[in-house]
């Protein structure tokens, strides 16, 4: 911890003198102090101090007028007033104006010395707690992307290096993963903050307008060009470029797009001289991009030009446990939008979202908790509350169905369910292969290890089966 500053004000030397000596018996604390207001003001204004202690009657300023001038510079500085004048009104006055405590003169030293010991302790306490409170929140997310999973605190890592170069970048991951929240996440952690973020959906423009829409045009350059027109790359100047699903591109703007990535420079439609532009570009795909490559749909010099950066974004079903976190945050923040009291969401219909594969990723996942806000009632969200089909896909009985029965509840009736197949499917498979652990695992598609547990778990012995092969 760094050392505390204490700044002791007073116009009176010997106070000053045993203020001083009081409290420079405190540890790691450095004491300062000043016989003039004026001069103490001058150092309040431009320098940082942890405590003030102050008469509350001096002449110039008061011990008031000093806390407002430190407190300009510094909201969290502490003053802790000396005043002669020991009535009820002074000590209310007194707190009223932004002192943290008050002591009557004449005190005694320990006393001077235990008040402020206690400022500065609970000064410290807060300011560990808040130095806490980042560090928790940025273990479990990184600006607008949630998750605490080792493979998210991986893609916040590589997000606050690659904000610490201007290199472009290449963000891969299924669709729903997140690539635009990573783009806008380097773009405001890097050096280009200040300037613009323009993202642009390469498979949403037709691809006749998509080189006027990069370039941009000049007036008369082709039929309804009345004027001259910025492209997007050219309004990104000095900020970031983001080509969503940039293995759409049709194979001739991936070479004016490779050109532009070379030279950092533009030609728009119908120009004759070119124009610099400064950009970074950030690109993404939900493709395999190797296999585009592979399969000449993507130029191999683009991919490997916007490959110098890159980050590969986890599914969602590979992180199942940031799904709590996940329904928290979003649930908090739908039911603000909505107008409508907070829901959580209890313990069984969460272990359903985690069985469930996700194929919509996050994204999904952001409709689905609109939906069931849409339709629930009451504060908690159950079970029977969740779309039919998330919680059949994630492997569960209906628990409407009078199978999954009131007494047992639903995951007791899953359960009960799946125990019952393997039981079933593995006494088959021994009976097929009479006994024989190795064929069995074969035609199981199971390591043997793992065959093993399954038979001990239902009490399968293969010995018994080998006698009625």
């Amino acid at each position: 911890m760094p050392r505390h500053r204490v700044l002791i004000v007073d116009d009176e030397p010997g106070m000053l003198e045993v203020c001083s000596a009081t409290l420079c018996k405190l540890p790691e604390t450095d004491v300062i102090t000043e016989s003039q207001s004026e001069r103490a003001a001058q150092r309040l204004a431009e320098e940082h101090f942890d405590l003030l202690v102050a008469d509350i009657r001096m002449p110039g300023m008061t011990g008031i007028d000093l806390l407002r001038i430190g407190r300009e510079r510094d909201p969290s500085l502490l003053a802790l007033i000396l005043t002669a004048y020991p009535t009820v009104q002074t000590a209310v006055e007194s707190m009223k104006l932004g002192a943290s405590d008050y002591v009557t003169k004449p005190f005694l030293p320990d006393d001077l010395l235990a008040t402020a010991r206690r400022l500065l302790e609970a000064k410290r306490l807060r300011e560990e707690n808040r130095l806490l409170q980042r560090q928790v929140e940025k273990s479990w997310r990184f600006g607008d992307i949630i998750g605490r999973s080792g493979s998210m605190q991986h893609v916040y890592e590589m997000i606050r290096r690659l904000a610490e170069t201007d290199a472009d970048v290449l963000i891969v991951g299924e669709t729903g993963t997140g690539k635009e929240l990573v783009a806008r996440a380097i773009h405001r952690a890097g050096s280009r903050k200040s300037g613009r973020f323009v993202p642009v959906d390469c498979g949403a423009i037709p691809e006749d307008l998509l080189e006027s829409e990069f370039f941009g045009h000049e007036r008369g350059a082709f039929t309804g060009a009345v004027t001259r027109s910025l492209g997007l790359l050219e309004f990104a100047n000095r900020g970031t470029f983001f080509l969503d699903e940039v293995a759409e591109l049709p194979p001739r703007l991936q070479a004016k797009l490779l050109r532009v990535l070379q030279e950092r420079r533009i030609r728009r439609v119908g120009a004759n001289e070119e124009t610099d532009v400064d950009v970074r570009v950030i690109a993404a795909t939900n493709r395999n991009i190797e296999q585009e490559v592979g399969a000449h749909r993507f130029r191999s010099d683009l991919y490997y030009r916007i490959n110098v950066g890159r980050i590969a974004l986890p599914p969602l079903r590979e992180r199942a446990e940031d799904i709590p976190l996940l329904v928290s945050h979003l649930t908090d923040r739908y039911c603000q939008e909505m107008g409508r009291d907070a829901l959580t969401f209890d313990g069984q219909s969460l272990e359903v979202l985690q069985s469930y594969p996700w194929p919509g990723n996050v994204r999904e996942l952001q409709n689905m908790i609109k939906r069931v806000l849409a339709i629930a009632r009451g504060g908690t969200v159950s079970v029977e509350d969740l779309p039919e089909e998330v919680f059949m896909a994630a492997g569960a009985a209906d628990p409407r169905s009078p199978q999954a029965t009131h007494q047992d509840g639903f995951f007791a009736a899953r359960e009960q369910r799946l125990a019952s197949f393997e039981r079933e499917y593995f006494d088959a498979l021994l009976r097929r292969c009479g006994g024989d652990v190795s064929e069995a695992a074969r035609d199981a598609k199971l390591p043997r290890g793992t065959l093993y547990r399954l038979l001990k778990k239902h009490d399968l012995n293969p010995t018994d089966f080998r006698a009625h092969h």
